[in-house]
């Protein structure tokens, strides 16, 4: 398969302010694509905008504000940069929220949230985009899960089910859409140096530190694999060695994975410190 170019292409990235979104920004106007950017928050998209233009002066980059989450305010987006640009080749749906504590600190409020945004998140802006694709009979749709959307650590109780949602809808979309045209890819991302990174630690469990989590990479290296991936044709990018490893072991093992995860969890547990 010959790999995709960007040059020239039309990119929409949510949550392209900040994290994955923007160093995937960043690599695409390298390319010489036109970049639009979608988040809640104005003034990052501002300084995200003036940073793309100083990497690439002549780079076409283009902002607007809304929350994913709410699907009036993602119509309006996608409505204003088909107006202002014309329909996006390339769909990145990269906004995305996480929040990790024990299961009985964790208020109902926060389960919504999270799914809102970053599930729903992604079906606003896919469905908002999805229909002038299907007309012109192309577009290549890109989802970022996670890699607790294929294996559940423990303290994310709240983010893990919108990962495996984002996982699935990926694979249900794919089959759907390849038949018209239109490709899907979806993304696994590990432990990634990101701001929501920063915020999770804030209130992350002793367990998590101590049995799930891996090694921490940059949102450039993710970035960089994904649209790596993304030029081979990927459907599943996997970045990171340690992910691919350990996304490999759950599918060879099965369901043997659940007591090796226990026995983590035992070990771990073993050497708490005592509060």
């Amino acid at each position: 398969m010959a790999q995709e170019s960007f040059k020239d292409r039309l990119v929409l990235i949510t949550g392209g302010s900040t994290g994955i979104g923007f160093s995937l920004a960043k690599l695409l106007v390298q390319e010489g694509a036109r970049v639009w950017l979608v988040s809640r928050r104005k003034e990052v998209l501002a300084e995200a905008q003036k940073n793309l233009l100083a990497i690439s002066p002549n780079a076409n980059v283009g902002i607007f504000s809304a929350d994913v989450s709410d699907a009036g305010q993602v119509q309006a987006a996608a409505d204003h940069v088909i107006h202002e640009a014309g329909l996006p080749d390339l769909l990145i749906n990269a906004a995305g929220e996480s929040y990790s504590d024990y299961v009985q600190n964790i208020p109902i409020e926060t389960y919504h949230k999270i799914m809102d945004i970053n599930y729903f998140g992604t079906i606003h802006m896919t469905i908002a985009l999805l229909p002038h694709m299907l007309k012109r009979g192309s577009g290549h749709i890109v989802n970022i899960s996670s890699a607790a959307g294929y294996l559940a650590p423990f303290g994310y109780l709240d983010y893990v089910p919108t990962k495996y949602a984002v996982r699935g809808f990926s694979d249900a979309l794919r089959l759907e859409l390849k038949p018209l045209g239109i490709r899907v890819s979806v993304v696994f991302p590990p432990d990634t140096d990101t701001p929501g990174l920063n915020r999770e630690n804030k209130t992350k469990p002793y367990e998590t530190l101590a049995a799930f989590s891996t090694k921490v990479v940059s949102a450039d290296s993710v970035a960089a694999e994904t649209i790596k991936g993304l030029h081979r044709g990927q459907y599943t990018i996997l970045p990171g060695f340690e992910n691919k490893l350990y996304y490999g072991l759950v599918f060879l093992v099965g369901n043997a994975i659940y007591p090796i995860m226990d026995f983590m969890l035992a070990d771990a547990r073993k050497k708490k410190p005592s509060a």
